[in-house]
């Protein structure tokens, strides 16, 4: 069975699912990289020699051998590529196809009303409605978006990122040493990151007294007027700021925290750092609006949600975690096991492959709810209500 991953470039959050698909019985696997990574992606440690790994076939450089794999290929996968001409041509001749997409409206769902976007997503999704084309959901809120444009009706998968697991004897052997609480936020310094949330928690934290020490991994247009301001606001004692970590110091860094800090809205259409941060043990906090919270937190069961961009629901969130290390151990080994579990690649590569050799491509419902389960049309409003202390 020959399997193609059309994306625009390969990292290290999608290696994990094909090599574990690559590790597949009977299965041909491909890897199609449309385009050059990005400077910005390459500044921030993603590793551009991935694109010579053997199963991974660049697009750009041999553009109809390409095309006529995707057309000959028994499923493909399609995970993101701006040219969307490249599977049209397949849906067109009615091939087993499956999508893999976080939301469409990002920025809002009144966004759909617009009569270029439904002309738009009506050539690209709507009219292979009844066609042999599924979508899987990176994120809990794409399903939901599609369900607005009438597509995939009964053909949407949770499913989502699947960074290396990584399997540990002892848990929490390097964060029991902490002399005090230890607060992780790792991400870039851009507006809907919204990085002046941990700062501020830090500032009303450090006026009530609390032991705690805050780290914020990451770069971007922000970070210099971040820097500014906990100075200003006197508090370059109980945060450390750092620009640049690799992919594996930032593990290490997560194993060491108590709490981490996920602060985006709307426009984190999944969140790889929270699974990370998860199978790292970790108290996740994280904003309700990204798209890997509602996936992989059960709320006050693994992990909590915060309401997005609200200050208050995230200093209450953390401090039911600050004076209590049982419950950030309890919350950390849960989130753990999710990961060790269900949500991982070796997992979510088994599921797939047994929808897809499936003649009728049948949606199990999964007890865990993980990868392949049936997608949830899940809003903000439905999720916001279930977050409390």
């Amino acid at each position: 069975m020959r399997i193609t991953f059309v994306s625009n470039y390969i990292n290290h959050h999608q290696l994990p699912l094909c090599m574990a698909l690559m590790e597949e019985n009977e299965v041909d696997f491909t890897f199609l990289q449309t385009e050059p990574m990005t400077e910005e992606r390459k500044n921030m440690g993603w590793d551009e020699s991935l694109s010579k790994l053997s199963f991974v076939k660049l697009y750009y450089e041999d553009t109809e051998g390409s095309k006529a794999l995707i057309m000959d290929s028994d499923v493909v996968i399609f995970g993101g590529a701006e040219d969307e001409s490249l599977i049209i041509p397949r849906l067109e001749k009615g091939k087993f196809t499956i999508r893999y997409s976080e939301r469409i409206y990002k920025e809002g769902r009144y966004k759909f009303v617009s009569p270029r976007g439904l002309i738009r997503k009506y050539k690209d999704h709507t009219r292979f409605r009844k066609s042999p084309v599924y979508l899987l959901c990176a994120g809990a809120y794409t399903a939901g978006d599609f369900k607005l444009v009438g597509a995939y009706k009964n053909k949407a998968l949770e499913f989502g990122y699947f960074p290396k697991v990584i399997e540990y004897s002892d848990l929490n052997e390097l964060r029991e040493d902490n002399e005090c609480v230890n607060l992780l936020w790792v991400s870039r310094y851009i507006d809907w990151k919204h990085p002046y949330m941990p700062v501020n928690l830090a500032k009303r934290l450090k006026k009530e007294g609390k032991s705690f020490h805050l780290t914020m991994v990451g770069r971007g247009e922000m970070l210099k007027e971040v820097e500014e301001y906990a100075k200003a606001s006197d508090l370059l004692s109980v945060i450390t700021f750092i620009e640049s970590k690799s992919p594996d110091e930032v593990r290490t860094l997560m194993r060491k925290a108590d709490i981490f800090l996920l602060t985006s809205d709307m426009k984190e259409g999944w969140g790889a750092v929270i699974n990370e941060a998860m199978n790292s043990g970790c108290a996740v906090v994280c904003s309700h609006e990204t798209g890997a919270a509602p996936s992989l937190i059960k709320h006050n069961i693994n992990g909590k949600m915060f309401i997005s961009k609200d200050e208050e629901s995230l200093y209450r969130q953390v401090l039911s975690l600050l004076d209590d290390k049982a419950l950030r151990y309890e919350l950390g080994s849960k989130a753990y096991k999710t990961m060790t579990t269900s949500w991982n690649a070796k997992e979510a590569s088994k599921r797939l492959i047994s929808f897809i050799k499936d003649d009728n491509h049948e949606i199990k419902k999964y007890d865990d709810m993980g990868p392949l389960s049936p997608a949830k049309n899940l809003s903000f409003a439905k999720v916001k209500k279930g977050i409390r202390n």
